[in-house]
């Protein structure tokens, strides 16, 4: 699962066995070891939830998703789940391969729906 920031977004990226296990247990965390004491934890999970909400507390980011809409998004064609209804604007999206990228980076990305209209090189 990649973590990334901009501005006042949060995204995450899920690879195909990021998402496969959050379909499978609800959730998936990941850390970020900066020193010996320092980590930054995140966490992504499914919960009964009227929208996508998220938190940060004693070092640890927690995205939560509506159970029926991750469900339909993970099983579904649809790229992403988003929310924007506080100062934080929430993206949950699918992994697709880098167009231009090695295949070490592609290796547990989604299909780039876009590749079937890259011209060859």
């Amino acid at each position: 699962m990649k973590l990334r920031f901009h501005a006042d977004t949060l995204r995450l990226r899920l690879s195909q066995s990021d998402v496969a296990q959050l379909a499978e247990r609800g959730r998936i965390e990941e850390h970020v070891m900066f020193a010996p004491g320092q980590t930054l934890a995140y966490l992504l999970e499914t919960a009964e939830a009227d929208d996508v909400g998220a938190s940060f507390e004693g070092g640890w980011i927690r995205v939560t998703l509506p159970c029926a809409a991750a469900k339909r998004w993970m099983e579904g064609r649809e790229t992403g789940i988003e929310s924007s209804s506080g100062p934080l604007r929430v993206l949950v999206e699918k992994d697709f391969e880098c167009l231009h990228g090695d295949a070490e980076a592609n290796a547990d990305a989604f299909p780039n729906p876009l590749a079937a209209n890259r011209e060859p090189a």
